[in-house]
């Protein structure tokens, strides 16, 4: 599971004010805990023995903000990992706060699967 860092909070506190709109929409879509398990669900099937070997993966949330900055900016997967890696607001949407961003490739390998049954 994701856990803050110690910077987390002050990044919050610093950037609130210049978050977007559609930011604090998204928010409120993403509390259904539905669609996060759902996600959870669809990253734990990539592999058969995801859940139990290997290092932890992505939490799932912060999968699907990452997949939603993505596409609402329109961004290829390496432009995503530059422009959070660069901006404390995206750092915040996404969670991943002041953690190490996450390589896009594990994934987002299946994401375009999601869904399909």
């Amino acid at each position: 599971m994701h856990s803050s860092a110690f910077g987390d909070g002050l990044i919050a506190d610093e950037v609130e004010d210049l978050r977007e709109p559609w930011m604090t929409y998204a928010d409120q879509v993403l509390g259904d805990e539905h669609l996060v398990t759902t996600v959870y669900e669809a990253l734990a099937k990539r592999h058969p023995k995801s859940r139990s070997r290997g290092r932890l993966g992505t939490p799932a949330e912060i999968v699907l903000r990452l997949l939603i900055l993505k596409h609402v900016r329109n961004w290829s997967y390496g432009i995503l990992e530059r422009e959070v890696r660069a901006n404390l607001v995206y750092r915040d949407f996404t969670r991943v706060g002041a953690a190490k961003m996450p390589m896009p490739r594990p994934w987002a390998a299946g994401a375009g699967h999601w869904g399909r049954r």
